[in-house]
């Protein structure tokens, strides 16, 4: 194979890939901009040196292993605080053990194996089932907080009220329509929003999601849908929490730790 037919496979299997980095770097930093600076400086990274990918892993293997090597060599750290979003992320990151974030964030919601998170963290399988462990215990214990539910399926608005119950957090409603989600939100102003896209009478989670924005201001948001290509295509804002229908149980509880982990609302236990 020439060097040109090489670096266009790469360059095709980065592609795919890439909306996925994206998404993990933003969850990491708190921030869509210093998220997506990281994940362009990996790209420059792979085009000046193709090791990873000629070492038998798989291309997003081998493309989060670059990542990591970047954001491991910068020192892991979070965005520059132009919220008080993120200036309670910055805070709430200096209590964790290094590494067990982005292990937990890999296992989770990229679905990673433990095999392949350690090869991308270059530990072994059971420092990585270490870190895992370890970051549940800590994030779990650094927050708890009130959530609402926007999901018109109610078997599945069912097992979301237990998931968030079970870590400990209070579930103030569960809304299938725009109009009742806003109407709950703004009765008893939740700490975190787990929305669905699309909606019992064709209305919008999104459109939900941003008229409470709107009206409070900064609140952690959870996306759950069944297209999460809608969200990840670099022209708006996105969210840095965006799970896939259908999610396992494991993606969720994840999910939830890390954004009540980054949540600046004054009624969060620190």
């Amino acid at each position: 194979m020439t060097d040109s037919q090489d670096a266009s496979q790469i360059t095709s299997a980065i592609g795919v890939e890439l909306p996925y980095l994206r998404r993990y770097a933003r969850a990491l930093t708190g921030n869509q901009s210093s998220g997506d600076a990281y994940a362009a400086a990996t790209l420059e990274a792979v085009l000046i040196d193709r090791s990873n990918f000629n070492s038998g892993m798989s291309a997003k293997v081998a493309l989060f292993r670059t990542f990591h090597s970047i954001w491991s060599s910068s020192g892991s750290p979070v965005a520059d605080s132009e919220t008080t979003l993120e200036t309670a992320a910055q805070r709430h990151l200096g209590k964790l053990t290094e590494n067990t974030r982005e292990a937990l964030l890999l296992h989770t919601i990229e679905e990673f194996s433990f095999d392949e998170v350690a090869q991308i963290m270059q530990a072994d399988r059971s420092e990585a089932e270490a870190l895992v462990e370890r970051a549940r215990q800590e994030m779990a214990d650094s927050v708890s907080g009130r959530v609402l539910v926007i999901e018109d399926e109610a078997i599945i608005a069912m097992d979301l009220e237990s998931m968030v119950s079970d870590l400990g957090h209070k579930v103030t409603g569960v809304a299938r329509t725009r109009q009742g989600a806003v109407e709950l939100g703004k009765s008893d102003q939740p700490d975190l929003i787990l929305a669905d896209i699309q909606l019992a009478d064709n209305s919008s989670g999104i459109d939900a999601v941003n008229d409470l924005l709107g009206h409070f201001g900064e609140i952690p948001v959870i996306f759950i849908t069944a297209f999460p290509e809608r969200l990840l295509t670099g022209e708006r804002p996105e969210p840095a929490f965006l799970i896939s229908k259908p999610y396992n149980e494991e993606q969720v509880r994840s999910a939830i730790s890390q954004a009540m982990f980054f949540s600046s609302t004054e009624t969060l236990r620190a």
